[in-house]
């Protein structure tokens, strides 16, 4: 595949991936390097790399010949791969190619995970940086809006009727004032879902919103 000259438009697409790459690298810890290759033709290189003790690279280094083979391949989206660095070090890989809205290949994105590294070792820098006593953050993997909807407004509803610091007179107002923070009556119907999870009347809610109104002006 011959390579192109890049615009201020590709550049500008590639730059928007970078906090991809620190993302990527974050959540896979220190033993998996994550690269950003563009792929202009004057000088088809790395421009971003998280963890490139990898393989001892830095921005600047030469885009590989494997990564040029995976280019070719046709696929946007490489099967992961076994590759080993000059040190002896073995690596699974996948590549992805990226592309701008004329569908020209203009970088490649590569995760290449050290293999060699202790099992141990590369669970434990997956964990989350947080103190032993601290409980895991409870987080709703939704499969579609009802669902999302029912679980965030019973989750309040849970958290403010089990905390004592609240009146049982102020509960309703609270967790509709809370559920209005969170955007939930952006949603359609939402007002009337509420109502009926909460065991409260859609009039009270829509006095509370008007409530929440007034205070906003």
């Amino acid at each position: 595949m011959k390579l192109h000259d890049l615009s201020q438009s590709d550049f500008d697409i590639l730059a928007a991936l970078e906090n991809v790459v620190d993302g990527i690298a974050a959540m896979y810890g220190k033993h998996t390097e994550v690269v950003l290759h563009s792929l202009d033709a004057s000088d088809p290189s790395v421009i971003k790399i998280a963890n490139g003790h990898v393989t001892g690279r830095e921005v600047g280094a030469p885009i590989t010949n494997l990564a040029l083979l995976k280019l070719k391949t046709g696929q946007d989206i490489s099967n992961s791969y076994m590759s080993q660095t000059v040190n002896g070090k073995t690596l699974r890989s996948i590549t992805t190619v990226i592309r701008n809205k004329h569908n020209r290949a203009i970088g490649l994105l590569c995760i290449n995970s050290d293999m060699d590294a202790p099992m141990q070792e590369v669970l434990r820098t997956m964990l989350p940086d947080c103190s032993h006593d601290s409980a895991p953050t409870q987080e709703v993997f939704a499969r579609n809006i009802d669902e999302a909807l029912h679980s965030t407004i019973d989750g309040v509803n849970l958290e403010v009727k089990n905390n004592p610091a609240i009146p049982p007179s102020k509960k309703s107002r609270e967790i509709v004032f809370n559920l209005h923070e969170l955007g939930i009556f952006e949603l359609k119907d939402s007002a009337q879902v509420a109502a009926s999870r909460l065991d409260i009347s859609v009039h009270t809610i829509y006095r509370y919103l008007r409530e929440i109104k007034a205070l906003q002006h």
